[in-house]
């Protein structure tokens, strides 16, 4: 295996791999995540489309690695990944946090000469240049737990367990850093078309922030709002999986199981 299949191995995984697919969506998890949140999404997908996940470090199987504690570096380290799939169209999914680092490899691959993603799926957070003065990387471990939990997202039992805390927590916390000290470049912009989600009762998002993304590309935008909160689309999976493959060109996606 060369250098580069090994990098890219090591920061993307492919639950379904679908080599013939028309198009590859590329998705980045939230603050804390990990590639395996988006695994029911990858088999939902028919061969039409390719989905892959991107595996931050810290975390899993690569929680003996250092994590990353801003969004320039981690934007660096996955376009590094993923601009070998320049062969075949580009989309990128990413919530919450993952949803900046998808804008941010979006222009990177603008800057290297690259294809533009044929879309950007921006999930639960507001757009790039619309901050709030939010200090949770700063708090003890039992308020990033508080945090976590009013979130409701996946996986809640873990967050009981002093043993899985003591193993995920240095992660959580240096993803949190990342995306609350983050600043985004007001010279810069995108121009693929940007599909914009949200929950409506998310307490991270308002839908004004959420729709000022449009001022981030001079590709067409448009607003999804589901019901819900941060992790909405845990609850409305069909609905989210039916959205992108319309907007993938209409490729089909297998119902769930």
């Amino acid at each position: 295996m060369t250098g580069s299949a090994a990098y890219f191995q090591n920061w993307v995984s492919t639950f379904n791999p679908a080599p013939s697919a028309a198009v590859r969506l590329v998705c980045l998890p939230h603050a804390g995540g990990s590639a395996s949140f988006f695994f029911p999404l990858a088999k939902a997908f028919g061969p039409g489309v390719e989905v892959m996940a991107v595996q931050y470090p810290g975390r899993q199987a690569r929680r003996n690695e250092p994590g990353i504690d801003n969004v320039p570096e981690y934007a660096d380290r996955v376009f590094a990944a993923l601009r070998q799939l320049a062969d075949r169209p580009l989309a990128l999914f990413g919530h919450s946090m993952g949803a900046v680092l998808a804008y941010e490899v979006a222009l990177r691959m603008r800057e290297a000469g690259l294809p533009a993603p044929v879309r950007l799926f921006a999930s639960g957070r507001r757009a790039p240049s619309r901050y709030r003065d939010e200090q949770v990387h700063r708090g003890t471990d039992a308020q990033i737990v508080a945090e976590l939990q009013g979130l409701g997202g996946p996986n809640q039992s873990m967050l009981t367990d002093p043993e899985v805390l003591a193993l995920i927590l240095p992660a959580v916390r240096g993803d949190y850093r990342a995306i609350e000290r983050y600043r985004h470049d007001p010279d810069t912009r995108l121009d693929c078309p940007v599909t914009v989600l949200v929950g409506d009762e998310d307490p991270r998002v308002t839908l004004d922030e959420a729709r000022a993304w449009a001022e981030h590309t001079t590709g067409p935008t448009e607003l999804e709002v589901f019901g819900g909160g941060h992790f909405y689309l845990v609850d409305h999976s069909r609905e989210v999986i039916d959205l992108l493959a319309r907007r993938l060109g209409g490729q089909g996606a297998e119902p769930i199981r």
